[in-house]
């Protein structure tokens, strides 16, 4: 049978015809990826039900089946990956954490998300469906306003008191990223949406579960949030636009006590050999003590930067101690955690176990008794070339919150550089 021939009528017709089909067609289905790339919508439920929803990508790497966890510009490389029958089972990179399910063909993964806390592990539902690449649907349509920029924050705790954050959106038509930034860190990188008069956004990195949900009053003002933290934490927010308020100050910050200049700690490292601040490696150094944890996603971004700033710095007369807080006094559990954690990044300075936990509220007397309380991780000391602790920064802001790191770093070096000249 041959082709009809169609007249210029007809064939714009027609034309105009495919090109309406090819509009209609759902945005996944036409949006470009890569040969061999999947993205699956996945999700963990908390306590109430309530799902927080991220992103998994399963690609080809050298000829491998290689998996990630996305969230706006953060990809977490997952790791142990072992199938056995119809089950599957995989890790992260750092953190306590792992998962299990089940395969249901080839695009739906059902089973839990474990993760150990100071207590009992925690057991989330977890779902991973490759029919669904979006992390968020708009369904309700195109979004209403454009909240890109900086909002001033007022989260109100359950017992009704009220505590500050700066936010920052980027909002490009309905797709919406971002971070808030608190007195002590941010929340790192936040991925959703504006559809209609609504705003979700979302992150799981595996320390952190957090979703953010609330009604867009008009462009200057949102109102009738919910801020859903980890396994069962919620609290009402709200925002007003701002041009120039700076992140939120900390409330009685971790100091010296008065009358305090130096520190004096002795802790094993992770092959059991005891380091103290008086060895004589470093006298005559400037030191960097970093107060962190293992669990912490915080202290993750922190540590790239303080690797980064050693392999640049020491040959200038610069050490670094990582002192580590943990969820647990059992000295296995947290060598194998920390261990982990340094593999991961490769860390390249030592890192001490302090035997005390994050939790503890006399871990600063436990541990490092000059100092007044330890409240946020990371905490990081920096030491002049005679011991003298210089300045403490309780605040780090990480790389999720693009002009904020890029100012903590300038400041950072610029401390750095002034002792380092001494």
């Amino acid at each position: 049978m041959g082709i009809p021939k169609l007249s210029g009528t007809q064939f714009i017709k027609v034309a105009l015809s495919i090109c309406l089909c090819i509009l209609l067609l759902p945005f996944h289905i036409v949006k470009a990826q890569s040969p061999g790339t999947r993205v699956w919508q996945a999700s963990v439920e908390r306590m109430d039900g309530k799902q927080v929803f991220f992103q998994m990508i399963q690609m080809q790497k050298n000829n491998q089946e290689t998996w990630y966890i996305k969230n706006a510009g953060e990809k977490i490389p997952v790791t142990e990956w072992r199938e056995k029958g119809d089950s599957v089972f995989f890790s992260l990179p750092a953190f306590e954490v792992s998962f299990r399910a089940r395969k249901e063909g080839n695009e739906k993964l059902n089973g839990q998300f474990l993760k150990q806390t100071t207590g009992n592990t925690q057991h989330w539902p977890f779902l991973a469906n490759a029919k669904d690449s979006q992390r968020y649907v708009s369904n309700m349509g195109k979004a209403g306003e454009n909240i890109s920029g900086k909002w001033d924050v007022t989260i109100t705790r359950a017992n009704g008191t009220t505590r500050k954050a700066l936010a920052i959106f980027t909002q490009e038509g309905n797709n919406l990223t971002g971070t808030f930034l608190t007195p002590s860190a941010d929340y790192r990188y936040l991925d959703g949406i504006v559809t209609g008069d609504s705003l979700k956004i979302s992150s799981f990195d595996g320390d952190n579960i957090r979703l953010f949900e609330a009604k867009i009053t008009n462009e200057n003002s949102i109102s009738g949030g919910f801020f859903y933290n980890g396994y069962n934490g919620k609290e009402s927010w709200v925002a007003v636009r701002t041009d120039s308020i700076p992140p939120p100050d900390a409330i009685d910050p971790t100091r010296m006590r008065e009358g305090q200049t130096k520190l004096n700690f002795r802790f094993p490292d992770l092959q059991g050999k005891w380091v103290s601040i008086n060895d004589e490696k470093y006298r005559h150094k400037v030191v960097i003590i970093q107060l962190m944890g293992s669990w912490c996603a915080n202290c993750l971004d922190e540590t790239r930067f303080l690797i980064d700033f050693y392999k640049e710095n020491h040959d200038k007369g610069v050490e670094i101690i990582a002192l580590t807080y943990e969820y647990s006094t059992d000295a296995l559990r947290s060598k194998t955690s920390i261990e982990k954690f340094r593999k991961f990044l490769g860390v390249p300075y030592p890192i001490l176990l302090t035997g005390v936990t994050a939790g503890d509220d006399q871990k600063a007397e436990k541990t490092l008794p000059q100092l007044t309380a330890i409240r946020s991780f990371p905490t990081t000391l920096i030491l002049d070339r005679e011991g003298r602790v210089r300045k403490i920064e309780t605040s780090f802001y990480g790389p999720g919150s693009g002009e904020y790191y890029i100012k903590y770093k300038n400041e950072f070096n610029a401390t750095l550089d002034e002792l380092i000249r001494e």
